[in-house]
């Protein structure tokens, strides 16, 4: 449809890593979702940067995990202060972020016709 999500990183190590993408609408269009993760839970990239944008809508809600959930583990959430949250991005914060990155989760409303 109208909406995007991008998502560019820098990072060092791993090998043949996998990770997946998925974007979502809800039926009655008001909501976007993005989602990037390893589905083998823990990435052992090291990220010096990531950024997550999306286009067509505005972040309502956004999380970064340094784990994503495997083998009845949970999300390991970052800490707050390791990323930031605009209307449109997800970014890490220089300085204050710890280099792991292994899910990303946004939704998104998207603006309505006003009748």
């Amino acid at each position: 449809g109208d909406y995007t999500c991008t998502f560019t990183y820098s990072a060092q190590g791993g090998t043949n890593e996998q990770w997946q993408m998925n974007i979502g609408v809800s039926e009655d269009n008001s909501l976007f979702s993005c989602s990037i993760w390893r589905p083998q839970g823990k990435s052992y990239l090291f990220f010096t940067q990531f950024k997550a944008e999306v286009k067509g809508a505005k972040i309502e809600y956004a999380m970064a995990y340094s784990q994503a959930a495997v083998g009845g583990q949970n999300d390991v959430p970052l800490k707050q202060e390791e990323f930031e949250v605009t209307e449109t991005t997800v970014s890490h914060r220089e300085g204050k972020f710890r280099f792991e990155l292994s899910k990303l989760m946004i939704v998104a409303k998207t603006p309505r016709d006003e009748l």
